[in-house]
């Protein structure tokens, strides 16, 4: 539930010392900048030796084959052979005057700025082989966003699987830098489609020792997309140069992390908090997406960020503005003053850096009161999610919930992975008894909440495979419901652990264990408890609406169940924070954060669509009344909030607004909205509750 993105971070102090040379791993040659205690590998030959290396390169144009994207009955193809001649005439590998480093290549004009004074010393890219390649894409490793107004195609895919599946076909290539392109593309990384998104990834591929660089071309494409032509392989390319070793197949939680780490850097006031929150990270680039600090995106929306513009004769082509080491480590005297290239001032000062992060402590207490809730229920209502966990102080008594919360829900019952298969367990929030907790949820009823236990959670990953594995579910889930007194269930299974099996291709009639397991295991618990008894479904984005553009793995995993218990079903309400940008019912494209992107998922459920665009796989609208909308406390504002609940409950469209509802008078029975967190809220003045909770409270009563 809560965004996956925001994992801790660790900060390394150092200082320059000089610089040593080394071999390193990989097939390109590198240098050791030394930092006191720790050592910084870059990519080419030590400038103290003055000297030009031109390492050869590979050029790889990729056509990425979709086979969840038909063409006249056809996978599309969207094939980088045809960038070949516009990426070997741009400053990536021909030369161009920029203003630090001379009149060379992209990569070694940001070398020569970082360190100035190595005097007739050059990094070159030679003249490529080209190698193009084809990889066919599966159901469940991509899909594909179409502009309706223009007919251009933009794909997100697995980054992952396009470099596994990219060095199966480019055996080791000794002595030489691969440099692959795809074309009109954005990645997602682990596997999972909510962390979301990057240009491309970089670094040393383990399985062949290739050093590489993959990125995006952009050309003709939709125009959500800000960046261009070559701004994705430059960054890519930017980043490689700071860390060469870097492997991103390591995830973030590895110790010690591969490649170089730098002292944890902030993101710049000017920009949106993204993966890490406000800290950037510990390497050149974002943890996750591979962003410099230079970007300006909001978190899950396609890069982007200024340009350098280079103007070549009749073209001009777009460079990324990236740090220099200097920006991360400060000018010494082996490195420059200037902090960005090749503007300058993209990044006129030196990194802030990230605060330390401590010890939960006790949450302070608010300075406003929360509003008390009034008159008769109407049939929409506020939804939080009560977190529940941390250490002893940190957490504040389930009492003290805002009387706006007219559901409760309470994070987590997580499974128990010391027991068989699908048992699952929950432990009472820190200092309180198990006694003590019922007392409170019994007051919370008392007092006209509902409250139910959500099952799951973000990083809590399990299957139903096994028959006897929802045998396990069913009863623990049964006792924990029974001893606390809940009024029923939140189902937040994330991905990985709901995946549609390949071949399984109508929702209506799933074949995948898990999922015909969990249908079952729902069934069982409603029939057990009865028909008061609440089950609600929180889904990722991937997991509802980009079973619109794609059905399979992840991509519309929570449909079938959906479908199987709408019957039973108290409400869905779709994360609108975990989820990477996807295409309305206008079928236009739309990126998370804005009221059009809230509407436009919405909507999806509200009216209905074709399931992976087939008339023939018609999900059919869920009543209104069944149907909210998710928010994360810190990446909305009580403004956008309240825009989406008019815009889609009333009908009453903000200024700007580009998703146009098909029923343009909304859907006066919606619920509503939604939290993570009620703690959150109650942390910043019940700023959310306080505005939206009366807002949907005063709407006329849903019929």
């Amino acid at each position: 539930m809560p965004t996956k993105l925001m994992r801790p971070i660790f900060a390394l102090l150092s200082f320059i010392l000089p610089l040593q040379t080394a071999i390193a791993q990989g097939t390109v040659p590198t240098f050791k900048l030394t930092v006191k205690q720790t050592s910084y590998t870059i990519f080419g030959s030590d400038p103290a030796q003055g000297t030009t290396t031109t390492v050869p390169t590979v050029l790889v144009p990729i056509a990425l084959s979709f086979e969840s994207k038909k063409v006249d009955g056809k996978p599309l193809v969207m094939d980088a052979s045809g960038e070949v001649a516009a990426v070997l005439a741009s400053p990536v590998f021909t030369n161009f005057a920029f203003a630090s480093g001379g009149t060379t290549q992209y990569a070694d004009a940001m070398q020569r700025t970082t360190f100035p004074n190595a005097n007739e010393w050059h990094t070159l890219l030679g003249k490529p082989e080209v190698k193009p390649v084809t990889i066919t894409v599966p159901a469940g490793y991509s899909y594909v966003l179409t502009s309706k107004k223009t007919g251009q195609f933009f794909a997100v895919a697995d980054v992952e699987f396009v470099q596994r599946e990219l060095f199966k076909q480019i055996p080791k290539q000794d002595g030489k830098l691969v440099i692959a392109v795809t074309r009109n593309t954005t990645y997602y990384v682990e596997g999972d489609a909510t962390e979301c998104c990057s240009w491309g990834t970089h670094g040393v591929d383990t399985a062949t020792g290739n050093s590489f660089v993959l990125g995006s071309y952009l050309h003709d494409a939709p125009a959500v997309v800000e960046d261009t032509d070559v701004q994705p392989l430059t960054q890519q390319l930017a980043e490689f140069i700071k860390d060469p070793l870097h492997n991103p197949l390591v995830h973030f939680d590895t110790r010690p992390y591969p490649g170089n780490a730098f002292p944890a850097w902030l993101r710049l006031p000017s920009v949106p908090a993204g993966d890490q929150g406000r800290c950037g990270g510990i390497t050149a680039a974002t943890a996750y997406f591979l962003l410099e600090p230079t970007n300006n995106n909001e978190k899950n929306n396609i890069p982007s960020s200024k340009p350098f513009a280079a103007r070549t004769g009749s073209a001009t082509y777009h460079l990324q503005n990236a740090a220099t080491l200097s920006w991360y480590l400060g000018a010494t005297e082996n490195l420059g003053t200037k902090y960005s290239f090749p503007d300058a001032q993209a990044l006129p000062t030196a990194a802030m850096p990230c605060p330390a992060r401590g010890r939960r402590t006790a949450p302070p207490m608010p300075t406003v009161a929360a509003f008390p809730q009034t008159g008769q229920p109407n049939g929409h209502q506020l939804i939080g999610y009560w977190e529940g966990y941390g250490g002893p102080g940190s957490i504040f008594p389930a009492r003290e919930i805002s009387p706006q919360w007219d559901v409760v829900i309470v994070a987590f019952a997580t499974p128990d992975h010391s027991a068989p298969e699908g048992t699952m367990q929950f432990h009472t929030p820190a200092g309180l008894t198990p006694d003590q907790f019922k007392a409170d949820i019994a007051w919370l009823k008392n007092h006209g909440h509902k409250v139910v236990i959500s099952l799951g959670g973000g990083g809590e990953h399990f299957t139903l495979v096994a028959p006897q594995s929802a045998s396990a579910f069913v009863s623990t889930v049964t006792n924990i419901v029974s001893e606390y007194g809940f009024d029923g269930i939140d189902i937040d299974f994330e991905s990985p652990s709901l995946s549609i099996d390949a071949g399984d291709a109508d929702y209506r009639h799933p074949t995948t264990p898990s999922i015909v397991n969990l249908i079952s295991a729902l069934r069982q618990l409603h029939d057990h408890f009865g028909s008061k008894f609440m089950i609600s479904l929180v889904p990722e984005g991937t997991q509802i609406p980009s079973g619109y553009p794609s059905y399979g793995g992840q991509f519309g995993s929570y449909l079938p169940i959906v479908y199987a218990i709408r019957d039973i079903l108290s409400f869905v309400d779709v994360q609108d924070y975990n989820t990477p940008p996807l295409e309305g019912l206008d079928g236009e494209i739309y990126q998370p954060g804005s009221v059009d992107y809230h509407a436009a998922m919405t909507e999806l459920l509200l009216h209905g669509f074709d399931v992976g665009g087939d008339p023939q796989y018609h999900f059919d609208p869920l009543p209104a009344e069944k149907v909210a909308v998710g928010f994360l406390t810190p990446d909305t504002t009580p403004a956008i909030v309240s825009k989406s609940m008019d815009y889609i409950i009333a009908g009453k469209a903000p200024a700007g607004t580009k998703y146009k509802l098909l029923q343009p008078s909304g859907y006066p029975a919606m619920i509503g909205a939604m939290f993570w967190t009620i703690d959150d809220d109650r942390r910043h003045n019940y700023n959310y509750s306080n505005t939206v909770g009366p807002q949907l409270h005063s709407y006329p009563a849903a019929k």
